[in-house]
């Protein structure tokens, strides 16, 4: 897909590096597992890191990206104000945005949403994901639902009414919880996924592995007129 969208994965990249459990289930990186599945479908992928320089996330990396995935976890506070910035500022500018787990805490989903993007948790759960969008095209291709083994979020979501909602998870415990949102933010596109808790295999499972791959095609910036602001002369 020489033509299609650029993806860039960035990854804090701790709990692979810190728990062998994690490293054993994801033993190249969550980016690692993300990177490779992306590419097999044949988009242009590449990886950043937390710890990396600039976070991965220099200016030439970021201007050549059209879709960006975002997974975080216990370093949301170690990413620089400058990046968020930047990112935020692609955004708004067209780029898409798909924050996965954890990352409804990071720095930049916080400040895209405007919220706490608060939720309950807890660990050791079933999950069954639903439907709730068949036609929409993050969906395509799916099921009813998809069952997985993973950490349960319940509501309330401290998250603005998204624009549309794809996913509600059902949980073990009876917790429910909105799991696929959508949201346009400037020009850009976002997109929030729930499943991906860095103690289960869930990026392994094809039906989610599905729904990333449709929601890059979803996020990634369609081409159209670039909008025009500020004092305008009549056109006649």
């Amino acid at each position: 897909m020489a033509d299609g969208p650029h993806v860039t994965i960035w990854n804090e990249y701790r709990h692979e590096k810190s728990d062998e459990n994690v490293a054993e289930i994801y033993p190249q990186g969550i980016h690692g597992t993300l990177d490779a599945m992306l590419k097999e479908a044949g988009f242009e992928v590449r990886t950043a890191t937390l710890d990396e320089p600039e976070h991965g996330l220099p200016e030439e990396v970021l201007d050549t990206t059209d879709v960006l995935l975002w997974w975080g976890h216990v370093a949301h506070d170690e990413v620089s104000e400058e990046t968020v910035d930047k990112v935020h500022e692609r955004v708004l500018g067209g780029m898409g945005l798909i924050v996965l787990h954890s990352g409804h805490f990071s720095r930049i989903f916080k400040r895209l949403m405007g919220t706490t993007c608060d939720l309950k948790w807890r660990l050791d759960d079933t999950e069954r994901l639903w439907v709730v969008a068949p036609g929409h095209p993050i969906a395509e291709g799916l099921g009813e639902y998809i069952e997985l083994g993973e950490e349960m979020y319940g509501e309330p979501f401290d998250v603005p009414q998204p624009d549309e909602l794809v996913f509600v998870s059902h949980f073990g415990g009876g917790e429910v919880f909105r799991s696929g949102l959508c949201y346009r933010r400037g020009r850009g596109r976002v997109f929030y996924f729930r499943p991906g808790h860095e103690e289960n295999p869930s990026y392994h499972n094809p039906d989610v592995q599905l729904v990333i791959r449709n929601a890059v095609r979803w996020a990634a910036p369609t081409p159209g007129a670039a909008p025009v602001y500020g004092h305008y002369e009549p056109i006649d």
